[in-house]
């Protein structure tokens, strides 16, 4: 089975010489993969190269065996995305948002727009301006837009970044209801270490810009008891060889 989503090798440096080096990674077709890593660890520069928001110095990216940087539409025709906070014309209800969205979108089935509406839990409040939604719901409007052109492929950068316990619970159980029950493969980046646990198959931690591990969510709750004590056993390695470099 061919990868859903590669990086081999990809580098992008800063002036501030912060930045993303050398990493690889693959996500395969039914994975939750969840990209974690403290704040400034290079979550959201993977993210914006991935949409083709920013470019590698470095390296490779490919979606559905199209290179990001050469082949753009085609990367890009079977992948949904909701990068950090979503965006909306709060002046617009939810379905007025997605009309608009929609445009994008000359072949979208008749009767799409109801159908992410009712994905996402908003169909009630689907004719309510969004200047009065929710944080949680502005996030579920992000997805339902993500969800508009019906993606096999969902990027999300910290979809629960700023929402309130049950928030981010709704999200979190709409994420993995759409894995479930719609087949669609999730690439996700999140510094909530709880979430990747509940929520991720497999996960790529990232420190300081290196990923220094890749691995199925049950192999690292097997080798250390919870992924927390994994990712601080993995911190330690680094640090200790680092020490000793």
């Amino acid at each position: 089975m061919s990868p859903v989503l590669e990086l081999r090798g990809v580098t992008k440096i800063f002036p501030n010489r912060r930045g993303i080096r050398d990493i690889s990674l693959t996500v395969n077709r039914g994975d939750i993969y969840g990209f974690f890593g403290p704040n400034g660890a290079g979550k959201t520069t993977v993210m914006k190269m991935l949409t083709g928001l920013a470019r590698p110095q470095q390296g490779q990216l490919r979606l559905f065996g199209h290179d990001v940087g050469t082949g753009f539409e085609q990367a890009m025709a079977k992948v949904g995305v909701l990068i950090e906070t979503a965006e909306a014309f709060t002046y617009m209800s939810a379905r007025r948002n997605l009309e608009q969205a929609a445009r994008f979108y000359p072949r979208l089935p008749k009767g799409r727009i109801d159908d992410v509406l009712a994905l996402t839990g908003l169909s009630p409040y689907a004719h309510e301006k969004v200047a009065g939604y929710s944080l949680g719901m502005k996030q579920r409007l992000g997805l339902a837009a993500a969800l508009l052109g019906e993606p096999e492929l969902l990027i999300l950068d910290e979809p629960t970044n700023g929402l309130d316990i049950e928030g981010m619970v709704q999200i979190r159980e709409l994420i993995a209801g759409l894995a479930r029950e719609q087949g669609i493969t999730i690439f996700l980046s999140s510094h909530f270490i709880g979430e990747m646990e509940q929520l991720c198959s497999r996960i790529g931690i990232l420190h300081e810009g290196r990923l220094i591990r890749e691995a199925a969510i049950s192999t690292l709750l097997q080798e250390r008891g919870t992924l927390e004590a994994a990712y601080l056993h993995e911190l330690n390695q680094v640090r200790g060889q680092a020490a000793h470099a």
